[in-house]
């Protein structure tokens, strides 16, 4: 078995493919099998330039129709970093995390193409919403990619859009630009684990969408995963009790029963989409 096996055998059960010559001729297959987020860093440095570069790096990703949808702002100045801090509070590791990025979604731009040109925008629908959020988020995936691929450590942030409205205004986003992750960013200060998922045979389909046997692969899952990485806590258990065999499915639903971000949608709309 080799290195990319046994990880991913750890990481989705038993049910993983051999693993092709072609994807043992280079490190980084194995690499990205046994990436981890970090919320733990070392309190050193990581150089603007470096972090200018991964930027760099990260727009070199895919584009819908080159299209370009995204933008990063880099937080480098304390006060303005106090101030984001402030508005979504609560993690330490994001407040001490060495850098901080926001990624955002951006159809703006593509509005002042037509205005500049006197075109027609002819497009302005949900699916402009939806091309710049994906744009963003591919993006972001490909900074993590190039960041954690010299040892630096990498943790998303969705809480940035707990306060969309707040964050948008404190980095002066104009009309049809808004964020959509942050990430923070330094050298890790500890190993971190690999996170356990579903089972391939529960997410990757073969020439149509099934769900045969998924409830039985989701609870197998939930076993698997609760003996090899417990939860440390039972998610609302003042309001749900506490429950013998407590698993990610458990947790993920007690996570939703908490209405979140409720009014992201009309954020949006105020941001200037039309979301028909």
């Amino acid at each position: 078995m080799t290195k990319i096996e046994e990880v991913l055998k750890f990481r989705f059960g038993d049910d993983v493919p051999d693993t092709p010559d072609a994807l043992q001729q280079s490190d980084f297959p194995a690499k990205l099998a046994a990436r981890r987020s970090h919320r733990h860093f070392k309190p050193d440095p990581v150089d603007a330039d470096l972090v200018r570069a991964l930027c760099a790096l990260a727009l070199c990703s895919a584009s819908k129709s080159d299209l370009q949808q995204r933008d990063i702002v880099i937080i480098e100045d304390a006060d303005q970093r106090a101030k984001l801090m402030e508005i979504i509070p609560g993690n330490t590791w994001m407040e001490t995390a060495p850098a901080f990025l926001v990624f955002c979604a951006n159809n703006r731009r593509q509005r002042q193409l037509s205005e500049w040109h006197d075109i027609p925008f002819a497009n302005d629908h949900i699916d402009t919403f939806f091309n710049a959020s994906v744009d963003a988020g591919i993006a972001l995936a490909t900074f993590m990619t190039a960041a954690e691929s010299i040892g630096l450590g990498c943790c998303p942030v969705s809480a940035i859009r707990n306060e969309a409205e707040k964050v948008s205004a404190l980095l002066e986003m104009p009309a049809h630009v808004f964020p959509v992750a942050a990430l923070a960013l330094g050298w890790p200060a500890q190993e971190g684990h690999i996170s356990m998922r579903l089972p391939l045979a529960a997410t990757v389909h073969t020439d149509r969408f099934s769900e045969a046997g998924i409830s039985d692969q989701v609870r197998a899952y939930d076993r698997r995963r609760a003996e090899a990485q417990p939860f440390s806590r039972q998610r609302g258990a003042n309001r749900f009790g506490e429950v013998e065999e407590y698993g990610w499915s458990d947790d993920k639903a007690r996570q939703y029963a908490v209405p979140e971000r409720a009014d992201f949608g009309s954020f949006i709309r105020n941001k200037g989409f039309d979301l028909s």
